[in-house]
């Protein structure tokens, strides 16, 4: 066994003892489970978010965006600061709603706020089809980053197969706590070897960031610029925009708000998060750097290339360091993921079906249910095949369908009704799939329309036509209610006479 695959075991066991220890001194009941019994201070809630951010896609995604796509990675720190600065002033409502009436999910906030059980019953399964994409994604980064941290002692299919074990056994026994205390260390590594990677490998192999963007430059200078059609700048502020407002719907993200143990605390992470982000932009360099080092990876091989350049830059021993901390930034996400979903399905579904169920056969079903999606989950990752990389694809604009709910559920207007965000978010998630199946962009409809239009995200044109459904269908319905009043109003008098 060499050194690098001791080292990545050794954080996969300190992962595992953690997120088991966690529950030290805890009685667990859903609360507990699902949100910390909404006591979790500024650190925890700061390494949860942030924990959403630094993924596998901080090591294989980021990275390999920067050695493929260039300039356009960029989008994926715009739009994270903008999600942190828009959340100084929404979450906290969020917050106060739920802690007032004893929320623990976001499908529970969404039937609470507009009095309808069937919309959380459809944002629970929205929330699980746009999140198992996600949990799938960690244990195949999983996989690879073992596999190539370890120099193939041990392949991607073992790899991932331990780490969904190590993962299932912390959130069953631990819940949102085994992810809090993961984040720890995972936090402290991935801060050290992001950076040290980040700075290192430009001054080792062009002397600075400024000569490794020139060395780009020089052989590569399309990377540096987005295009004018695809990828272009329409694209570019559209997606950021658009997901800045899905990241917090993302289940996972909802669930660490409502375990916040006051506004203060949210308050005060929207201020810092934004700047811990700025850590990404490490590893763009590491891609950028790769693409004069390590030329020549193709399609998804790209992702490779923090990996493959740190190999061919270090010893075994700081290759494992790299390697664990890929690790961790795979099984505290998906940890989170895991146990959010799970809630979410218990609370949007069972709760409907079962509304007197006692607390503790809540907890066993909210268990239950993490077995059954981590199943699913890792069929999907030992299969593959096109239905993941469709899910894959429209998990995030699927998940943003929900934004006109979000930002009705802040205020009272006659705009907006249960009926018409139902109704909104079901032709949304239409759009989405039928351009996830099929490819379709606006150009297919409109063939003389400008590229710039034809750029827009797509997932922003489906919100943008679910908003319109949603106020037309809410406003149809309120004019209906009215007539019908007007018309019972009439006919008293009438009845009144009669009798």
């Amino acid at each position: 066994m060499n050194i690098a695959l001791v080292i990545i075991f050794f954080f996969a066991a300190l992962a595992l003892f953690l997120g088991i220890r966690a529950t030290k001194g805890k009685e667990m009941n859903v609360n507990e489970f699902a949100v910390g019994n909404k006591g979790f201070g500024a650190l925890f809630i700061f390494l949860l978010i942030a924990g959403e951010v630094y993924t596998t896609f901080t090591f294989l995604g980021g990275s390999g965006w920067a050695y493929s796509k260039g300039a356009a990675a960029f989008y994926v720190p715009g739009y994270i600061t903008l999600a942190y600065v828009l959340s100084y002033w929404l979450i906290p409502k969020i917050w106060r709603y739920s802690k007032e009436n004893n929320i623990i999910s976001q499908p529970s906030y969404f039937s609470a706020k507009y009095k309808s059980p069937l919309l959380g019953v459809i944002v629970a399964l929205l929330g699980t089809i746009a999140t198992i994409p996600y949990i799938v994604i960690q244990l195949k980064g999983l996989g690879i980053i073992v596999s190539e941290a370890s120099y193939g002692g041990i392949s991607p299919l073992v790899a991932s197969t331990i780490g969904a074990i190590i993962v299932t056994i912390y959130v069953v026994i631990s819940g949102i706590h085994g992810s809090a205390w993961t984040a720890v260390v995972k936090d402290i590594l991935i801060l050290v070897v992001i950076a040290f990677l980040g700075l290192y490998i430009p001054y080792h192999y062009f002397g600075g960031i400024q000569h490794m963007f020139e060395s780009v430059q020089a052989i590569k200078p399309e990377s540096l610029t987005l295009p004018k059609e695809g990828l272009s700048v329409v694209w570019f502020a559209s997606t950021i925009i658009i997901n800045a407002f899905g990241f917090y719907l993302l289940p996972a993200s909802f669930s660490v708000i409502l375990s916040a143990g006051s506004v203060k605390v949210l308050k005060k992470n929207a201020i810092t998060l934004p700047i811990y982000t700025l850590l990404l932009l490490f590893a763009f360099f590491i891609g950028f750097a790769a693409i004069v080092q390590v030329p020549g990876l193709q399609g998804a091989d790209g992702d490779l290339s923090l990996l493959r350049l740190a190999m061919q830059t270090f010893d075994p021993w700081i290759v494992g360091i790299v390697g664990a901390a890929g690790l961790l930034t795979a099984l505290v996400p998906a940890s989170v993921m895991l146990m959010s979903s799970s809630v979410g399905l218990m609370t949007g579904i069972y709760r409907i079906v079962k509304p007197k169920a006692p607390d503790r056969q809540q907890l066993l079903v909210s268990k239950l249910l993490v077995f059954v999606i981590i199943i699913i989950a890792y069929i999907f990752t030992i299969t593959g095949g096109e239905a993941l990389a469709i899910l894959n694809i429209m998990s995030y604009s699927l998940i943003t369908q929900l934004v006109p709910a979000l930002l009705f559920s802040f205020v009272n207007s006659r705009f907006m009704n249960k009926y018409g965000i139902m109704a909104g978010i079901v032709v949304g998630v239409t759009l989405v799939l039928y351009n996830s199946v099929t490819g379709m962009k606006l150009v297919n409809f409109f063939p003389n329309i400008p590229s710039y239009l034809n750029d827009i995200n797509t997932g922003m044109l489906a919100v943008f036509v679910n908003f319109i459904v949603a106020v037309t269908f809410s406003l149809a319905i309120n004019s209906i209610r009215t007539a019908k009043k007007k018309s019972t109003s009439m006919n008293e008098p009438t009845r009144l006479i009669e009798d």
